[in-house]
């Protein structure tokens, strides 16, 4: 089989493009997400610079990508992706190796999610479900300590970021401080009293008014602000 196989997609369904550079990993993905009806695996790349061009062709929702492999890895491709508006796909990153660095430039690159690739099957689903729903997506083991440390390192902060926190209603403000705490938007609901509906109006509102892409940048956003304490 290709790597590069690509099939036409179903609209009900969350698209999914697997990236990894060997064969049989991509395979094992395929299995663990074709057994539930509402994941389509659109596609399959060997590395990230195949990921580009497939994101780009297959517009997927969701895209698996493994951080290291040869050529283009995984962090050069999710950079590229997220910088590209046309590119609306979610990226979670795989690795096996669980450290703070590769965290960190994830992160940095714009990855909504992060998993390690010895996650159990059901934990794989239901991540991309969360992801693709708008979730932020951090693996058990990858805790808040190392986006407090992401953020802590020091870097430019884009000073009209700090003017378009003063858009935001007191209520979206609210939610951003809830986000960046961790809470989903069922837990959000009903610590604030309100519908879920009204949450996802709120965070949504919320992203744009701060011309963020997801939720896990919501967080890095409020860190970075001081909105949360570390």
């Amino acid at each position: 089989m290709s790597p590069h196989r690509a099939i036409t997609s179903d609209p009900s369904s969350i698209t999914v493009l697997v990236v990894d550079d060997q064969a049989l990993v991509r395979a094992g993905f395929r299995m663990i997400l074709e057994i539930e009806p509402d994941l389509q695996v659109v596609g399959e790349a060997a590395d990230g610079g195949e990921a580009v061009s497939l994101a780009i062709s297959l517009c997927p929702d969701v895209v698996l990508m493994d951080i290291r492999m040869p050529g283009v890895d995984g962090i050069a491709a999710t950079r590229t992706l997220t910088a590209d508006p046309a590119c609306q796909a979610h990226v979670v990153m795989l690795t096996t190796f669980d450290k703070d660095e590769y965290v960190y430039e994830a992160l940095r690159a714009g990855a909504s999610g992060f998993l390690l690739k010895d996650v159990q099957p059901e934990l794989l689903v239901a991540g991309i479900r969360a992801v693709h729903s708008g979730e932020s997506l951090l693996a058990p083991t990858i805790t808040r300590r190392m986006i407090e440390s992401f953020v802590a390192r020091p870097r430019a902060v884009d000073p009209e970021s700090g003017d378009r926190l003063a858009t935001l209603t007191a209520r979206e403000l609210e939610v951003l401080r809830l986000v960046a705490q961790g809470l989903t938007n069922g837990e959000i609901a009903t610590e604030l009293f309100v519908s879920e509906t009204t949450v996802k109006t709120h965070v949504g509102r919320m992203l744009m008014k701060l011309r963020l892409r997801d939720r896990v940048q919501a967080v890095i956003y409020a860190y970075q602000h001081r909105l949360v304490p570390p």
